[in-house]
């Protein structure tokens, strides 16, 4: 058995020696690491050939090393094999070289373990395994880990990495084009969304930092870009495709309705992309619909401008690095029918300035989606619980739902794009919108069924817990409070069992405990049981809502998260939403969604939304001055955005409420969320920009000032049936004011 250990050990690293990576269009960097690996292998292989028949190699210390070295190295191996062209290359060099360094350590402690021993063939004398150790410790002697890690470390801390640093990173991991980085991002997002589907919370909120760092070399490449333009005349970011950064002559809208250069999407697309580079969000169709009135306005700005419009893109690759493999073109490209078509025959100028269709003057990253307007009108509805979830998907729409009739308005109807689009000259944004998947750690809450022993002697245990809840002892009720909290984790039967035996009462009680543990541990067992809805009536007719208050301003970060959280889960009742709302607990929850952790801000926003469902309870909320942070959470680095705006959307059905919104600022973030938010976050945030608009002059001048319009338009045709009613009747709103219709206020 000792034997098959090492001889198992020499047939992996016989493996990984017979990889070859000719065929292989992965990048420089993989065979970089390969080599790297393959050096330290050849240099130990002979070493452990010339022991197998030893009788040293039965040494206990050395079949520890064989075992870990080989399950290294197969590790290694697999890591090789699995990268692809589209793969983390942030990711790839922290783990390759994390790897190739374990597999030195195990080479050289093998070396280590063999000098110390008698009995050694011949050809094995210390002077030659220390000539192979000293042989292995200069392989890899550089570590571009390291200097990449202390990058990703001092931008979390926020001392940004210096221009130097992320030039050598760029180059070191041929991150040099706008593609490269966007692709970069979506291979972490990738990344991220599988870790948090393991629950590897650790691995996730590291990535986490990875994507935050890639963000903000993608930034400053932006601005480099931009600086580096030699425009005369500022193009508007609207106009520029998120890909190439240029002019664009053949605009497409995708799926997610943003706006690309057909042949650069088209090639994103053929390299098995299926995410919009600039929102993160899947592309449910790979289809490209022509965008006439973008065109036609570029058009109308060029021939304004007395500048020639680019030839469409063909020689597109030297202008972008392009090393990746080439895949077979899409066949359902444009499978989808066209818009109807609009004239786009435009008359000749006078001759006109050359224009290098290079990056934009004002701020790259902004390209607003435009198709035409509809011309129904429909008035708010509150959001839905859905929204308040974080759910994005168009699960719970009206299946078959007729599509309403489009006609793309003509060039010359449109209002001109530096009137609608000021916000992007004061206040540019290259913030990388995702759809962020939960970056919270996972609650000790669950309703997955686990193993557990029968009811019966579950309810005997049961009973003995709530008793010690009532003991004299402080770490009696201590544990009683925590088996209690993990107990009703489990299903529907043993939460029954817990509450009906009296346990309920008793844990409201102990939320005015000193201690901090009982207290967390009682607040989470309420939290808990509330899940069964029978429950959800017993705790709130039980008067737990004033020591549920007692916990959101006295506890400790966990049991303000829970006590938020206990507090939404009851508020699915609806004379729970009244009680709630009249105790005072709206004060302490918007308290806690501006001050506290993230995932406290998240209970409290969800906790808010189903209180704002109740209208009583919408004036209190904005009394309490919660969308100054409802505002401030839109922004895409709190992860909270569709929370944020569901919320606004209810409040913006009272005067108060939208009132408090314009003073705020909400205006500029829920234009934003229109265009670059989730399907159910653009649904919410138009939804509330139809209150503000039919309800004021004044915000309608705003909204229209903040460039709205396109957004608008692509929501008309791509959004959720809600999302395309609201955006169609704003749109027509808009064109009625126009044509003279007052407008409130």
């Amino acid at each position: 058995m000792e034997m098959s250990l090492l001889k198992a050990l020499i047939k992996n690293i016989t493996s990984f020696l017979h990889l070859s990576f000719e065929d292989n269009k992965c990048c420089e960097i993989v065979e970089k690491y390969y080599i790297k690996g393959e050096q330290v292998l050849k240099l130990i292989k002979p070493v452990l050939e010339s022991i197998v028949d030893a009788d040293v190699a039965s040494d206990e210390s050395l079949q520890k090393e064989f075992a870990g070295m080989s399950q290294i190295v197969d590790e290694l191996k697999e890591f090789l094999e699995d990268s692809d062209p589209l793969m983390s290359k942030v990711y790839f060099v922290l783990k390759a070289e994390s790897l190739v360094t374990k597999v030195q350590t195990h080479g050289l402690d093998i070396l280590d373990l063999l000098q110390s021993c008698e009995g050694l063939p011949d050809e094995l004398s210390s002077a030659s395994l220390d000539h192979c150790i000293q042989k292995i410790k200069q392989i890899g002697h550089e570590k571009p880990s390291a200097i990449i890690s202390k990058a990703i470390k001092d931008q979390v801390e926020g001392n940004e990495p210096s221009p130097d640093i992320r030039s050598g990173i760029a180059d070191l991991l041929s991150l040099k084009s706008n593609q490269e980085l966007l692709i970069e991002l979506v291979s972490l997002e990738t990344l991220k969304e599988n870790a948090e589907q393991l629950e590897n919370t650790r691995d996730a909120e590291y990535i986490e930092e990875m994507i935050s760092f890639v963000t903000h070399m993608h930034e400053c490449f932006l601005e480099m870009k931009q600086s580096q333009s030699s425009n005369t005349v500022p193009v508007p970011p609207d106009f520029c495709c998120p890909l190439s950064l240029e002019l664009m002559t053949d605009p497409v809208i995708v799926s997610s309705g943003q706006t690309y250069e057909r042949e650069y999407i088209r090639k994103w697309i053929d390299l098995g992309l299926t995410v919009c580079p600039k929102t993160m969000q899947t592309l449910v169709h790979t289809n490209l619909i022509p965008n006439y009135t973008v065109k036609a306005l570029i058009a109308s700005w060029c021939e304004s401008n007395n500048i020639n419009l680019p030839n469409p893109v063909k020689p597109m690759i030297h202008r972008e690095q392009d090393s990746l493999v080439n895949h077979t073109r899409s066949s359902s490209e444009e499978s989808m029918p066209e818009l109807e078509n609009e004239s786009d025959e435009l008359t000749e100028s006078p001759p006109r300035k050359e224009f290098s269709g290079g990056p934009s003057a004002i701020s790259p990253t902004r390209n607003e989606s435009s198709t035409g307007a509809g011309l129904d009108d429909g008035s708010n509805e509150e959001s839905s619980p859905q929204a308040a979830t974080g759910n994005t998907s168009d699960a719970g729409e009206v299946a078959g739902e007729p599509q309403p009739v489009v006609t793309a308005t003509s060039a010359a109807t449109q209002p001109d794009p530096h009137e609608y689009s000021p916000r992007f000259r004061n206040r540019p944004r290259n913030q990388i919108w995702r759809r962020p998947s939960e970056r919270f750690g996972p609650r000790i809450i669950s309703s997955v069924p686990e193993p557990r022993p029968e009811l019966g002697e579950i309810e005997i245990k049961v009973k003995q817990l709530i008793d010690d809840l009532s003991s004299t002892l402080l770490e009696t009720v201590k544990n009683a409070t925590f088996e209690l909290r993990l107990l009703a984790r489990h299903d529907k039967d043993i939460r029954n069992v817990i509450a009906n035996n009296g346990a309920i009462d008793l844990l409201i009680g102990l939320l005015y405990s000193p201690d901090q543990n009982v207290q967390e541990n009682a607040v989470t067992a309420l939290l808990n049981l509330s899940i069964n809805d029978i429950n959800k009536t017993t705790i709130g007719n039980s008067n737990a809502i004033e020591p549920l208050i007692h916990v959101l301003e006295t506890g400790s970060s966990e049991a303000k998260e829970n006590s938020a959280a206990t507090l939404f889960s009851l508020s699915v009742i609806e004379e729970n939403k009244i009680k709630i709302g009249r105790s005072g607990a709206i004060g302490p929850l918007v308290d806690l969604l501006g001050n506290g952790t993230p995932r406290g801000k998240k209970d409290a926003a969800t906790a808010l939304f189903n209180l704002s469902t109740f209208h009583e309870n919408k004036a209190r909320i904005v009394q309490a001055g919660a969308v100054r942070f409802l505002v401030e959470l839109m922004d895409p680095a709190a992860g909270l955005v569709d929370k944020a705006v569901a919320v606004l959307s209810n409040l913006a059905t009272i005067p108060e409420g939208r009132a408090r919104i314009g003073q705020e600022g909400g205006i500029p973030m829920l234009v934003e969320v229109v265009e670059l938010g989730s399907a159910r976050g653009k649904e919410n945030a138009a939804a509330a920009l139809l209150q503000l608009c039919t309800n004021s002059n004044r915000f309608c001048n705003m909204v229209l000032h903040e460039g709205a319009i396109p957004p608008l338009a692509a929501l008309s045709h791509t959004g959720t049936p809600r999302a395309r009613e609201k955006a169609q009747s704003l749109l027509s709103f808009f064109r009625n004011q126009r044509h003279g219709n007052g407008v409130r206020r």
